[in-house]
């Protein structure tokens, strides 16, 4: 796929991403659920997660269908009418909404993150890792894709080193699962990584998981990184 000619902008904008949707040109879309996404739903009795950066709801519509309660967002109009045709009787579980803006249903028993770190500049980063705090209640988790790689250039802008994905998310995180990643589309392949961050029940920067059913599964491999 051939990259048009974009204006420049900012990916901390809007725009940047509706210029893309609208061209139809989106290389971080699979068009398909990855399959730890669907090994993890198929683990884990359904619980309230948020899809924040969720696109064109691929992973929002098999929340859903799972029996999950789920709210997908995105600051991009271009993405919810991309999302029309793929959520169809799901599509009232998405909205237009920014990220770093207080939602009414936070706090969330899971936020599964699938490429919004390495859409945001890295001046935003630290911002992502307190939101995301904010975001998951007590005994909760991150679960989801992270992109590793090397330079500073983007998006999609990678994460140097899991100690650097670690200074955003700890004391408030504690990583309980690291995997290699089967089924990568071409721009992350090879340099992603499946991981589960759990809130610590301690902290005090949201309260507990709204459902008590709540039973994550335990580590795969507690040395993450």
């Amino acid at each position: 796929m051939s990259t048009p000619d974009f204006p420049r902008l900012d990916p901390a904008d809007p725009e940047f991403w509706s210029a893309r949707y609208q061209a139809r040109f989106a290389p971080w879309d699979a068009g398909r659920v990855p399959a730890q996404l669907r090994a993890f739903t198929a683990g884990v009795p359904p619980a309230r997660v948020l899809v924040p950066g969720c696109g064109s709801g691929w992973d929002v519509r098999h929340f859903a269908e799972s029996g999950w309660d789920v709210l997908g967002i995105d600051f991009s109009p271009e993405a919810l009418e991309a999302a029309r045709p793929v959520l169809g009787p799901h599509m009232a579980r998405m909205r237009l909404a920014d990220f770093f803006a207080p939602l009414v249903e936070e706090p969330f028993d899971v936020v599964y993150e699938r490429a919004l770190l390495c859409a945001l500049p890295r001046r935003l980063w630290q911002s992502w890792g307190m939101r995301m705090a904010e975001l998951v209640a007590r005994g909760g988790r991150i679960a989801g894709f992270f992109y590793f790689g090397e330079g500073e250039r983007g998006p999609p802008f990678a994460l140097h080193s899991q100690a650097e994905l670690a200074a955003l998310l700890e004391p408030a995180f504690t990583c309980v699962e690291d995997a290699a990643v089967p089924d990568s589309i071409p721009v992350f392949a090879g340099k992603e990584r499946w991981q589960q961050w759990q809130r610590i029940q301690g902290s005090q920067a949201a309260p507990p998981a709204h459902s008590a059913t709540l039973a994550l599964p335990g580590p795969n491999n507690s040395d993450c990184g």
